[in-house]
């Protein structure tokens, strides 16, 4: 019987001196690499495509497809598993609805607490092209950043360190790749580790599937910039929304250049579904303390 605190040990185990048990042994920097590489290219075809919104709708769907698809390729044959339950089919539309829901109203409630301290500046009609276009272009954002950092970074990391640990690694981790955009700053990156990271992360561990997770982030960030029009993580390409909505004020209020998610009131929205979903995780055993390593034998 496997042990429980070793989970990893419940995959099937191939002889060392088969390749593909010698690609199982590197299966984190394999997945890592491989799952780097499908979110920068589709972060590249979501840039060539979405001047177009005719094509970027259809473009990104089929890019999140794509990826999911490549998920499953990847673990059946770098992992060697048969089944992969992160991905699941019992209850996936449900977890996407509820995620998708969760999303929409966190980020429309972040928006009203910025519009009642006096942080909109002005409100204008967008574009419906724009809008549909940014529903493509955030599902493929969202189906491959949680593939990454959820399905492989977090997960993997947990096996060998432990929930806790691996949380704060992999929302560290989340964060600082944001700092390569172009309004990108210390503060933003940080808080959207806080928001993003650990509340997506939370959504996986209390589920131990992709699917909630996949749905509030495409929510979250099509609310924003699909719907409300404003500056997503600190881009440099401003979106195109149904609304234009500007915001002035103080960083701590707005987010400044990065947008919205660096403004103090995303710490607050963020905290709540974060805690509850923890909460829920704990009580359902599914907080894994960091594996005790076997004794050597004498």
């Amino acid at each position: 019987m496997a042990s429980a605190e070793h989970p990893e040990s419940t995959l099937p185990q191939a002889g060392p001196a088969t390749g593909r048990g010698r690609l199982r042994r590197f299966r984190f920097p394999v997945l890592l690499v491989a799952l780097f590489g499908v979110m920068l290219l589709t972060g590249g075809i979501n840039q060539l495509v979405s001047p177009v919104p005719v094509l970027a709708l259809p473009v990104g769907v089929g890019l999140a497809i794509t990826a999911v698809a490549c998920y499953h390729w990847l673990c059946r044959t770098v992992e060697l598993r048969p089944d992969i339950p992160e991905l699941g089919k019992t209850g996936r539309w449900s977890q996407l609805r509820r995620g998708t829901v969760l999303g929409f109203g966190l980020f429309a409630g972040l928006m009203v607490l910025i519009a009642v301290f006096g942080g909109w500046q002005e409100v204008s009609w967008g574009s419906l092209g724009g809008f549909l276009g940014t529903a493509g272009l955030m599902a493929s954002v969202a189906v491959a950043e949680e593939l990454l950092f959820r399905g492989v970074v977090f997960r993997i990391m947990e096996e060998r360190i432990g929930t806790v640990i691996a949380l704060v690694v992999s929302m560290l981790l989340f964060g600082a790749i944001h700092l390569v955009n172009a309004n990108a700053t210390l503060w933003g990156a940080f808080a959207i580790a806080l928001t993003g990271g650990v509340m997506l992360a939370a959504a996986y561990v209390a589920t131990r599937s992709l699917w909630l997770p996949i749905g509030l982030h495409f929510a979250w960030n099509f609310t924003q910039a699909g719907i409300f029009g404003v500056t997503v993580s600190g881009s440099a390409v401003p979106p195109e929304g149904l609304l234009n909505v500007t915001l002035s004020g103080p960083s701590a209020l707005t987010g400044g250049a990065f947008g919205p998610e660096a403004s103090l009131f995303a710490l607050l929205v963020c905290m709540v579904p974060t805690i509850l979903l923890l909460r829920r995780a704990a009580r359902t055993g599914q907080i894994r303390p960091r594996p005790r390593r076997a004794k050597l034998s004498a």
